[in-house]
């Protein structure tokens, strides 16, 4: 490896079923970068746990899970993602879904966008997926303030208020359930 070649912070990567939103269910392989942007306290990635990997380590790695799905994941993936790892990616075949909280515009290659917005400022410039951390905010206001989305998803805040975001729903149909059906039947 030259000294000049880029490397991306990895906290893991590993193969599932996407466990939320549109593709909940869908055999994929996940690319979670480490570090964010931002301090939710909900968060499930250790920041301080990364591997330097450059592009082609994680083509070769990914490679030998035989599945074509790639959700790019963080903390904050937009943080690090780049032409030249999309560009590899889509070299290789793979579908690029990415999972970021909006604060910035996506790169060219991604096939998917699921934002999650968590906090202004917000710079997104395209969103296929808006899945919002329902906790009883003003979820309209959010919605309108980005980039339309085809697709509309709440998600209760670690399962605890599901009656809640439930109810919201039925009274607002634009919207759908997305659940963390990864952590209902306890896989990664």
């Amino acid at each position: 490896m030259s000294g000049t070649e880029r490397t991306y912070r990895i906290n893991e990567i590993f193969r599932s079923l996407q466990g939320e939103g549109y593709f909940t269910g869908t055999p994929s392989v996940f690319i979670r970068m480490s570090g964010c942007n931002r301090n939710c306290s909900f968060c499930d990635t250790d920041h301080s746990a990364a591997t330097e990997m450059t592009a082609g380590e994680i083509i070769d790695r990914i490679s030998g899970f035989n599945l074509r799905h790639v959700v790019v994941t963080g903390g904050e993936p937009l943080l690090q993602l780049d032409r030249t790892l999309t560009a590899a990616l889509k070299d290789a075949g793979y579908f690029i879904a990415v999972e970021t909280n909006g604060s910035m515009p996506v790169p060219e290659g991604v096939d998917w966008v699921t934002c999650s917005p968590k906090e202004r400022p917000w710079h997104i410039d395209r969103i296929d997926e808006l899945k919002i951390v329902y906790r009883q905010q003003d979820v309209e206001s959010i919605r309108t303030s980005l980039p339309e989305a085809r697709h509309h998803f709440l998600q209760p805040c670690s399962g605890a208020n599901i009656p809640q975001t439930v109810e919201y729903i039925i009274n607002n149909p634009h919207w759908r359930l997305s659940l963390q059906t990864h952590k209902l039947i306890d896989i990664p």
